[in-house]
């Protein structure tokens, strides 16, 4: 049975669960370990058949539960398109997302300070956000040359 994480990412799943007064569990460190090993943005049903290799009887409400402590912790991200299934991304760094329509592959796409400035400066005035989602939705450019 394999469920083992990172130092790093153990601690900060450890003191992140420290702070709610939760325990780390056998599937809670499973979930994560599945989120941060393969960063593709996973459904729930991707993380359930991947975490079945490790604990073969885990459920799928199981598997909900502990996504939802780790998006409580602010381990992992919520990333929702239209009305796909809403998938995880362990990428707490301010980023963007680019869906590709084609494959349905999720992208991360880094912002630079300069670019996060001027998204913030479009808000109504008098208002600050406290946390900002952006995708974009599209595919593949097929080259002219």
């Amino acid at each position: 049975m394999t469920y083992d994480i990172s130092e790093n990412h153990k601690r900060a799943l450890y003191s992140a669960l420290r702070k709610k007064e939760l325990r780390p569990t056998k599937q809670r460190i499973c979930v994560y370990n599945i989120i941060m090993s393969k960063k593709d943005h996973p459904t729930a049903d991707d993380i359930l058949n991947r975490v079945r290799k490790n604990l073969p009887t885990i459920s799928l409400a199981t598997v909900y539960n502990c996504l939802e402590t780790l998006v409580d912790c602010e381990l992992v991200r919520q990333v929702n398109f239209d009305r796909s299934s809403t998938r995880f991304c362990p990428n707490l760094t301010p980023h963007a997302h680019f869906k590709c329509s084609e494959t349905g592959n999720i992208f991360d796409i880094s912002l630079d300070e300069e670019s996060i400035r001027s998204l913030k400066a479009v808000l109504p005035k008098g208002y600050k956000a406290d946390n900002f989602e952006l995708s974009f939705a599209g595919s593949k450019t097929i080259s002219s040359n």
